[in-house]
């Protein structure tokens, strides 16, 4: 089974679902902009990605919403988690995580399609 983080607005998050549906897949959408992933959700997600918070925030997004960015530093790393947290539209989509654990942000062809045959 795959678990999809998606927003429905996004194109990248569409193509993703389709590429799941085409492939035949078993998957489970969650709309993360409606069923916030906590703290330690999040902590897991970098935690199977092997990336810091900082590496999957949406800066654009941030400067959008009025949310100043803290420094990229290890004494900062729980801020950046609290913050995604808080404001869900700063993290990247969509986040896949295949039924053997592996974890991606799937926004490119070639991502997608790897995480798909690991489902």
């Amino acid at each position: 089974m795959i678990e999809i983080w998606v927003n429905p607005a996004c194109s990248k998050c569409r193509t993703a679902v389709s590429a799941l549906d085409e492939a035949g897949s078993e998957y489970v959408i969650r709309r993360y902009l409606e069923d916030v992933p906590t703290v330690e959700e999040i902590e897991d997600v970098l935690g199977r990605l092997g990336l810091q918070p900082w590496d999957i925030a949406r800066r654009p997004d941030a400067k959008k919403l009025g949310v100043e960015l803290p420094a990229k530093e290890a004494e900062r790393r729980d801020d950046w988690v609290r913050l995604l947290a808080e404001n869900p539209k700063l993290i990247q989509r969509p986040i896949i995580t295949a039924s053997d654990g592996t974890t991606a942000v799937a926004r490119d062809p070639e991502t997608l399609n790897d995480i798909i045959t690991r489902g």
